[in-house]
């Protein structure tokens, strides 16, 4: 089993939940999808018989759904909480394949990996222990929740699972797992309402930290610490910033190549799924990022390929762009992306979603004070609500496609 200790009322839960799963054919290499229900009590008891867990996000569209289902092939999908059972041996090794997880789907169709138990295992090593009670404040159908469950429970810590951030939760969790629009949201919150708060540890992945929303984490909470992490659903934990710099996790190899990462991992998954056939991962594979590794060890972080706008002849970074408006005051997030322009190529575009609309001019003149002219956006809309994916980043893809067929629920900003 991945985690040896587990409290008491969620042990007897996966144990019983691993019973039905063995009743219904389940055994060591089999696959099973979660669709809903007691997400943690289900994966821990497919574990436990040394199975693979699918959770499955409820915002797939039917034919996202079925897309997925056929790659991953499970034998089975449950749902619901389990009865408690009696105590079961556990099977297989830390080569046993654990968690399926998908990609987020925020630059396209999400794809089923395989990620093993070491694979987890040396991922929670990675990030370290952290202080309880631990807040999850997102669905366990994202792989980075789930993470953040799992490290909690691998730290024995008191685990906290909400559907979203709540200040009141945060104030009373001594450490949070969330991403960087979550951490605007919660800064924000803390800023209108002082008052005490326990955190001392918040974690933030899944997106850019810029140095200006470091500098207000560091104003709100002085007496906390931000932990960020670079990685990505096929490698896992890549490197981790725990005071100056994003650092490489011991153990990863990183090498770089016209600008792109690529990477050896112990930490990596094993490869995709298609059809229900697995199609290893290479020793040294790429997802596109566009890195800068400096001379003194540490990691700069472009963005994505997929997230890279050419405009003008220049590349732009749409994640680096988001990260200096993100930190404009009434700016809840952004997406940075490229739209059609005959002689550009693409124009910069920034849709910020903002309950109401923000001073246009406040938010030119964070442009021009951060970034270099070619990568300032020179379009500019305004939603009330971005398309996001399960873990709570913007959906790329999809605000991309409905700027480009006009259904976009977004106005100008003049």
């Amino acid at each position: 089993m991945i985690l040896g200790q587990v409290p008491g009322g969620l042990a007897a839960r996966a144990h019983g939940a691993a019973r039905e799963l063995a009743a219904r054919g389940v055994t060591q290499g089999s696959r099973v999808a979660v669709d809903g229900g007691d997400v943690l009590a289900w994966l821990l008891g497919a574990d436990l018989l040394g199975a693979a867990t699918l959770v499955v996000e409820p915002r797939w569209t039917p034919r996202e759904r079925a897309a997925i289902l056929d790659d991953a092939r499970p034998e089975v999908v449950v749902g619901g909480d389990p009865e408690p059972g009696l105590p079961l041996p556990s099977s297989g090794d830390e080569r046993t394949a654990f968690y399926l997880p998908t990609t987020s789907g925020s630059s396209g169709r999400p794809k089923v990996l395989v990620r093993s138990r070491a694979s987890w295992l040396r991922s929670f090593e990675a990030l370290g222990p952290l202080p309880g009670p631990v807040l999850v404040p997102g669905p366990l159908s994202s792989s980075l929740f789930t993470f953040g469950a799992l490290h909690a429970l691998w730290c024995g810590a008191e685990l906290r699972v909400r559907d979203h951030l709540r200040a009141f939760d945060a104030r009373e969790a001594a450490a949070v797992h969330l991403v960087p629009a979550m951490l605007v949201d919660l800064l924000g919150e803390l800023e209108r309402e002082p008052g005490p708060c326990a955190l001392r540890t918040v974690v933030c992945g899944g997106a850019h930290v810029g140095d200006a929303l470091r500098a207000r984490f560091a104003r709100t909470l002085p007496d906390a610490r931000l932990v960020e992490y670079y990685g990505s659903a096929e490698h896992s934990l890549i490197a981790i910033r725990r005071d100056a710099g994003l650092r490489p996790v011991p153990g990863v190899e990183l090498d770089v190549r016209d600008g792109v990462l690529r990477l050896r991992s112990p930490l990596a998954f094993d490869g995709y799924l298609r059809g229900g056939e697995l199609e290893p991962a290479p020793e040294w594979s790429s997802v596109g990022d566009r890195v800068e590794l400096r001379p003194d060890g540490t990691l700069v972080v472009h963005g994505r390929d997929s997230a890279t706008i050419s405009s003008g002849g220049r590349l732009v970074s749409a994640e680096e762009v988001e990260a200096v408006l993100r930190a404009v005051p009434g700016i809840e997030d952004v997406l940075v992306t490229g739209t059609p322009h005959a002689r550009l190529g693409a124009l910069v575009t920034a849709v910020v979603e903002a309950d109401t609309a923000p001073a246009l001019a406040e938010l030119r003149a964070a442009a021009r004070a951060a970034l270099e002219p070619g990568k300032r956006p020179r379009r500019w809309l305004r939603t009330k609500a971005l398309p996001r994916t399960a873990s709570g980043k913007p959906a790329r893809a999809l605000v991309a496609e409905q700027l480009a067929d006009g259904t976009l629920a977004a106005e100008p900003l003049r």
